[in-house]
């Protein structure tokens, strides 16, 4: 992973964070891609961590990396957050240890590519479940506490597939979609208890997203596709500013800023295009 580049950057990327070093961020998807990056900022804050995910050895290497350059304190909780009440038997092991999270970066979740009618219907509704019900209960869970506390900070994570309908990733771009306004909404909701609810939307980044989703990666999408360490980046500083939402990458917002200009039609057949739907 790379170094954070600079102390500036680092202090914009916590910005509202007043006491950094006193909080505790929950990281899910924390084993690999863009969990790793989140981890890697906060830590560097000197964020105390737990990371969240299914494979705990990938977890317990990055726990030791971060615990040595940052003297951070880091708890691995091994957990598949897609089986249902798995957020809340996460909820009841932190309990247990009596650990309060004040950031929770909801970052676990995956896509599916191909046509609706070929993919089998469990490897959907599993994802639907990861992507849609485990971030609306860990949400609802670690958002209870923090509004009774009157602070705390929620990133959840959509994607710029969540601006259109999508052919090829039709599934995976309405989980995105539900998480966008669900976070949208959300903010205006909590905002008044203390609590600051961001979406962060990426457009093609280097994680192994294609490679999980079995989908292809066109000439265009090689041209759009961002670093992982710029698009963490971009989704902590929104949320230390308080935003709703933000789209990563120049780009990608003028992408977004397009769908304004042109019919749904036009989007589908663009991004069937582009994602080689």
């Amino acid at each position: 992973m790379q170094h954070v580049a600079n102390a500036e950057t680092q202090t914009s990327l916590v910005g509202k964070l007043n006491g950094a070093a006193a909080k505790r961020a929950l990281i899910t998807g924390a084993s690999s891609g863009m969990g790793l990056e989140y981890a890697e900022l906060l830590a560097a804050q000197k964020v105390n961590l737990v990371l969240a995910a299914r494979r705990r050895e990938p977890m317990e290497k990055l726990a030791i990396e971060l615990r040595q350059k940052y003297g951070v304190e880091i708890v691995v909780e091994p957990i598949d957050l897609a089986v249902p009440g798995a957020a809340a038997r996460l909820k009841s092991s932190l309990d247990h240890k009596s650990l309060q999270i004040d950031i929770l970066v909801n970052n676990a979740g995956y896509g599916l590519h191909g046509d609706f009618l070929d993919t089998p219907l469990e490897r959907t509704t599993d994802m639907i479940q990861l992507n849609i019900t485990a971030v609306t209960e860990l949400s609802f869970i670690f958002g209870q506490d923090m509004a009774t506390r009157g602070s705390g900070q929620i990133l959840l994570i959509g994607s710029i597939l969540a601006f259109q309908p999508v052919p090829g990733f039709s599934a995976y771009a309405a989980t995105k979609s539900y998480v966008l306004s669900f976070g949208e909404a959300l903010h205006d909701e909590l905002s008044p208890r203390g609590v600051t609810v961001t979406c962060l939307c990426p457009g093609h980044t280097e994680t192994g997203f294609d490679s999980a989703a079995s989908a292809p990666v066109s000439r265009m999408l090689r041209l759009l596709t961002m670093k992982p360490r710029p698009v963490a980046e971009s989704g902590l500083r929104a949320l230390s500013q308080g935003k709703p939402s933000v789209v990563a990458g120049f780009m990608n917002k003028i992408i977004i800023f397009s769908n304004r200009l042109t019919p749904r039609s036009m989007q589908r057949a663009v991004m069937k295009s582009v994602t080689g739907g």
